[in-house]
């Protein structure tokens, strides 16, 4: 077995040793926290183990926690340093992980160890978390097929070192595809209409390369400074061409990375491993373990907001087509003009842009003033350590401490776009809060964006999405952190339902929309003067500027998700492209071109975790908008509606279900009405 003192990834650490960590430690950890944990399952399942909470399911718990301890890094890595000799590591220890934990799902002695345990009078004596991870257990246990027989046992475990594998490939391949594609720029003309500031970062990435001049690239930052404000309609084109044919069989690149194989054989497995555990699809398995009970009934409830909003998105679309043609010259709107058009269409209503917005919002200003807001809220400060080891200069850790100023917990944050680095926000966890005896472990997460870096000349400034994109990882984040579940498998996310896991994401959203709240988060970078009065009625009067457009591509998204699943039938191909035509025909109203490839980069349901469950963006948006109205009511900044968010919602994690803690903050139900009053659909 590796000797724990020579592997990084092996340490009892409080954190992980970042700059210790190599691609050849990852093999040999797992291999020995895997001997690990499968010698505790034996111990746990031996005749002669009581039967009891703390020897079935805290035993459990320890071992659990020690397996993520070692490959959280692992996996975060993958994602944020991504090498050509960490990448085979992670493709070779990934399988043995997701192997392990499916054999560990249909153990049936551990099933029944755990099943005794539920059926012991003292069970309900337990706390509210102790009762939640046993029926959680055994329901897990359950959808891992531990009832199944073989040859279907062993069938359900090769789908599900398949499908780990598939995820992986699928992720890798959208990676290296945005990698691939850069155009090379020497002549400045070509980015007129570009402001400074993204001019700055394009030459940025160019110096990256060593080159002069600017590289436009198929990073996210790139990709919207181009579709936003190149003037160069043929450069556009170009841009919108390479992005939405990544990993698949068309564009600058077709074929190299196609995932068009990995789809199809995804989609059929995951319909497979439902049916073998009687499911009648996907779908309906996905949707177990969630808050919504039926695939109708999600489908009815987006093509309820459907009907609602289609008609305020094709009057946006005409607005927009009419603009572009009488103002812009552009006679035959395309879909690499709309945001470009849209951008100065706004400006032209509202005499608001982006870039008078973005010297306000300077990222240091925006970080200080989220954490003033954490502490009006919810009563914590956040603390910068430079003593804590990160994978990259431009990462770095803060501990959380609450009022007495005591450290509870930790947060490492790396905001920056660059090479290497997957695209896209997220919020990941690297340890659990868990109370072993006397001991207990802090919460620590990864919050992780892919904000313009500085230039030469600014500090990083974000748009005012950007800002929505930080409170909203920000929200998940302080979900997982400032939960006071003790046991890591009902704490924080975990557990909880998964449609309603954004609401602390989406609540924290509505913030940067407040005046109070912005005078937290915005200072010129050059004055320090707070965002004017002036400019924030503006941007609240634009808040709804083509909200009808945003929803039907969230309504199209969730709905071609869910019928993917819903609707695939073994004897005929998988329908991908059709079946999006068929739903974009349905609820959109801009339609891409036939070349488009949205699915071959769709990561959230092909490599996340949202298969058969991307409608829980909106789903939980309808609890956040709800939600929000409390602090409304009693005062936006006010800690008394903060606390009790924290004290009913984040602390108790999946410790009951999410209805319950919805209702213990609201009083009641939760309605509809705000959430359409929130798109202007109401009435």
């Amino acid at each position: 077995m590796t000797d724990a003192t020579e592997n990084p990834l092996l340490q009892d650490a409080d954190l992980p040793a970042f700059a210790d960590i190599r691609a050849e430690h990852i093999g040999p950890a797992v291999d020995a926290v895997l001997a690990e944990h499968a010698a505790a399952m034996a111990r746990i399942t031996d005749p002669s183990t009581p039967r009891t909470f703390e020897d079935v399911l805290m035993a459990k718990e320890r071992a659990d926690f020690a397996v993520s301890r070692a490959w959280a890094p692992v996996s975060h890595l993958h994602s944020v340093a991504d090498t050509p000799e960490l990448r085979a590591a992670y493709g070779e220890a990934q399988p043995k992980l997701t192997a392990h934990y499916l054999e560990v799902g249909q153990n049936r002695a551990l099933y029944a160890a755990i099943r005794a345990v539920a059926e012991m009078g003292s069970l309900n004596t337990l706390p509210p978390a102790a009762r939640a991870l046993v029926d959680h257990s055994l329901r897990d246990f359950r959808l891992s097929g531990v009832a199944l027989e073989e040859p279907e046992r062993t069938r359900f475990r090769e789908i599900g070192i398949e499908l780990s594998k598939l995820s992986t490939e699928f992720s890798n391949a959208v990676l290296d595809a945005t990698e691939a594609w850069s155009e090379h720029i020497t002549d400045e003309a070509a980015l007129r209409g570009l402001p400074a500031s993204d001019k700055g970062v394009l030459a940025a990435y160019a110096k990256a390369k060593e080159k002069d001049g600017w590289l436009v690239t198929l990073h996210q930052p790139s990709v919207q400074a181009i579709l936003t404000y190149a003037d160069d309609r043929k450069l556009r084109e170009r841009v919108y061409h390479a992005f939405n044919t990544r990993a698949s069989d068309q564009g600058p690149n077709a074929g190299e990375y196609d995932n068009s194989a990995r789809i199809e054989r995804i989609v059929a497995l995951r319909h497979e491993a439902a049916r073998l555990l009687g499911f009648a699809n996907s779908a309906a398995l996905s949707l177990e373990p969630k808050m919504a009970r039926t695939p109708q009934e999600v489908i009815a409830f987006l093509r309820d907001l459907a009907a609602k909003a289609r008609p305020v998105a094709q009057q946006d679309l005409d607005d927009l087509r009419a603009f572009a043609a009488s103002e812009l010259g552009i006679k035959d709107l395309q879909p690499w003009d709309v945001g470009y058009a849209s951008e100065k269409l706004r400006l032209a209503r509202f005499a608001v842009n982006e870039e008078q917005i973005k010297p306000y919002f300077p990222l240091p200003k925006v970080l200080s003033g989220a954490f003033a807001l954490f502490e009006r809220l919810f009563g914590i400060t956040l603390h910068r350590r430079t003593d804590v080891e990160t994978w990259h200069p431009d990462a770095a850790f803060y501990e959380l401490h609450n009022g007495q100023g005591e450290a509870f917990a930790g947060i490492y944050i790396d905001l920056f776009a660059r090479s290497a680095k997957r695209g896209g926000a997220w919020m990941g966890v690297c340890r659990s809060r868990f109370r072993e005896a006397d001991k207990v472990h802090w919460p620590v997460a990864y919050l992780t964006c892919n904000f313009a870096p500085p230039t030469a000349d600014t500090p990083a400034l974000l748009t005012h999405r950007d800002v929505l994109t930080l409170l909203h990882e920000f929200g998940h984040a302080l979900h997982h952190l400032l939960t006071e579940v003790d046991l890591p498998s009902v704490g924080g996310i975990t557990g909880f339902e998964w449609d309603a896991v954004e609401l602390p994401s989406q609540l924290m959203e509505n913030f940067a929309w407040n005046k109070e709240a912005l005078g937290l988060l915005s200072g010129h970078y050059q004055t320090g003067e707070p965002l004017p009065d002036e400019l924030l009625e503006k941007m609240l009067a634009a808040r709804r500027f083509q909200a009808g457009l945003f929803l039907v591509r969230q309504l199209e998204f969730g709905l071609f998700d869910l019928r993917l699943h819903l609707e695939y039938e073994p004897e005929k191909p998988v329908r991908v492209l059709d079946l999006l035509n068929e739903v974009r025909q349905e609820v959109a109203v801009i339609i891409p071109p036939e070349w488009h490839r949205f699915p071959h980069a769709f990561s959230h349901i092909f490599a996340g975790g949202y298969a058969a469950g991307y409608y829980s963006y909106l789903w939980a948006e309808l609890l956040s908008a709800d939600a929000f109205e409390r602090f409304e009511e009693v005062g936006v900044l006010s800690s008394e509606a903060g606390l009790a968010f924290r004290e009913h919602i984040l602390a108790k994690g999946a410790s009951r279900p999410a209805l319950d803690s919805f209702i213990a903050f609201r009083g009641r139900e939760p309605k509809p009405d705000a959430l359409l009053r929130s798109y202007g659909l109401a009435g």
